[in-house]
């Protein structure tokens, strides 16, 4: 009986282990909808690649005394890499917003290292040494972020969140208690972002482009928005 119990135990840790397994080495392909330089969509699956960080979209850079859109640089670069043909993903984790964490290649070509080569991402170093190299050869060759002076993207979230902790409806321009962010990206999604969304301190509202506030989740899905995936 022992030994009968003994082996259900080994092969039921084993089968738990296979299922590990497989949960972990999950594989997405498709073609990539661009969010920004390192989070893009396939399907309805939003993917955030393993390893980088790349500037935020709104984010911007300092470079020769003056500042350019490193976040719309980073994610114009991604784009290029993955261009319109399919890419394919193998989960490595899944962030705090239901992401999927993965490395994604195209062709073969791993795309959070082109990133960081290309010095528009860094290595996310709290997750990962797995992109050092590359950032290394982006900050020795000066490209990209390594061109002037930056504030990690990291950093940059940390201070966009308590911005928009400490903003008032009037000095954010929303109206008083309706502080929903109407965003609609360059593909022309309408995305709304409540404060708990994480790039809500990043977003600007730009009402001239059909942008606008919303004062519940539920008033902006019935005009068209939808939360971020």
């Amino acid at each position: 009986m022992q030994t009968r119990a003994a082996w259900l135990m080994v092969v039921t840790v084993m089968a738990a282990g296979i299922a590990w397994t497989a949960a972990s080495q999950e594989r997405v392909s498709g073609r990539a909808k661009i969010t920004d330089g390192d989070s893009f969509e396939i399907g309805d699956r939003s993917i955030r690649l393993f390893g980088v960080d790349a500037p935020e979209g709104r984010q911007p850079c300092t470079r020769d005394g003056k500042e350019w859109a490193c976040g719309e640089e980073a994610a114009r670069r991604l784009r290029s890499l993955t261009g319109s043909g399919d890419i394919v993903c193998t989960r490595r984790d899944t962030d705090d917003y239901g992401r999927l964490v993965a490395q994604c290649s195209r062709g073969g070509v791993d795309l959070a290292a082109e990133m960081a080569r290309s010095g528009l991402a860094v290595a996310y170093r709290r997750y990962s040494n797995a992109y050092i190299d590359e950032e290394n050869e982006a900050r020795a060759a000066r490209r990209g972020l390594w061109s002037g002076e930056f504030t990690s993207p990291e950093q940059w979230r940390r201070d966009g969140a308590t911005r928009s902790e400490t903003a008032t409806p009037a000095s954010s321009s929303s109206p008083q208690g309706c502080d929903i962010k109407g965003n609609i990206n360059g593909d022309g999604d309408k995305i709304y972002h409540t404060r708990a969304s994480p790039s809500y301190g990043d977003t600007r509202i730009n009402e001239s482009a059909g942008e606008r506030w919303f004062c519940s989740e539920a008033e902006a899905r019935r005009a068209g928005w939808r939360a971020p995936r």
